[in-house]
């Protein structure tokens, strides 16, 4: 019974991925259940280590600027300043798991709602594009990844060079909510800074821009980045602001010189010339027609003629 009823769903599907508005509607509802779901599932188990997860983000933090030392030693010394990580109001607490489990949801569930989007609109690509769409997924998470690490590894520098503004022998008190909201601007900015290279890729690929173009640009770009890590860090150290520019600089010559090598191949295969089994191009340019010919139209009504006298259609022209 299901056998049969599994290849009849089979033989209904169309192979081009096409079907109604509606059956497009109710796989939509169907997917985002599926990742909404995935979301959730993830949340609830992160909410049972939400303050293992909040000590993994502020402890590098609490450690470069934290108090070690009591009021009175702290006015003894010449210079330091010092930091305590603080929550305020009664319900934050409460608002701040919350906010981490979701977080973390939405994270770690990444995978269930990214296959989703994809087996979505998967079926509507051509075979090409879906090679593409699966090398932008797979180098695109790994390059995110290198981003959010680069952010984790430098939030600790930059919090000691924002703290040293700070008037000598006072304590800071850094909100965990604020502190938290500035960490995820922090691996989303150079996260998605990291992508960059790769939409370079994509355009490249896609015949949109070519690798001596990019070449062409790159005392621009690297003024670009550099002005653009001094906005997206929040310290005003040059160490900060050198941690994000120098891999983006990195990614993008790798991305120039992929591009000036995949030209050199498009132009290889070019000049062999299309396979055995490929088609060769059709020049479909439409040309000027050089002069017209005279066609003699002929009579609409044949004519026959017997005895010296016309006849039309079986009968006698008699005039």
């Amino acid at each position: 019974m299901l056998k049969s009823a599994r290849k009849k769903d089979t033989r209904d599907k169309d192979p081009e991925g096409r079907m109604p508005l509606g059956e497009h509607l109710r796989e939509l509802r169907n997917r985002l259940a599926k990742a909404v779901l995935g979301i959730v599932l993830v949340s609830i188990a992160a909410a049972f280590f939400y303050k293992d997860i909040i000590a993994f983000f502020t402890d590098p933090i609490l450690h470069a600027v934290g108090c070690k030392s009591s009021f009175a030693e702290l006015a003894r010394q010449e210079s330091g300043t010092c930091a305590r990580i603080v929550l305020n109001g009664l319900l934050t607490p409460f608002t701040l798991a919350l906010k981490v489990s979701l977080m973390v949801g939405v994270i770690g569930a990444s995978p269930i709602w990214l296959y989703q989007l994809w087996a979505f609109i998967a079926p509507g690509l051509h075979q090409n594009e879906k090679k593409y769409a699966r090398a932008f997924v797979a180098a695109g998470f790994p390059l995110f990844l290198g981003g959010a690490f680069a952010a984790y590894k430098m939030l600790p520098t930059m919090s000691r060079v924002l703290l040293d503004f700070s008037p000598a022998d006072l304590d800071n008190q850094l909100p965990l909510d604020d502190l938290l909201d500035l960490i995820t601007r922090m691996v989303l900015v150079f996260g998605l800074s990291f992508e960059m290279p790769l939409l370079l890729v994509m355009l490249n690929l896609t015949g949109v821009l070519s690798g001596r173009r990019m070449l062409g640009w790159w005392r621009g770009m690297i003024l670009g980045i550099t002005c653009f890590a001094a906005i997206a860090t929040p310290s005003t150290d040059p160490v900060s602001m050198l941690a994000l520019a120098g891999p983006i600089w990195v990614l993008y010559f790798g991305a120039a010189a992929f591009s000036v090598l995949n030209d050199r191949r498009k132009e290889r295969a070019e000049e062999s010339g299309p396979a055995d089994d490929e088609a060769s191009d059709l020049d479909l340019t439409p040309e000027d027609i050089a002069g017209t010919e005279s066609v003699p139209a002929g009579r609409t009504m044949p004519e026959q003629s017997t005895g010296g006298q016309d006849r039309i259609n079986g009968y006698d022209d008699v005039t």
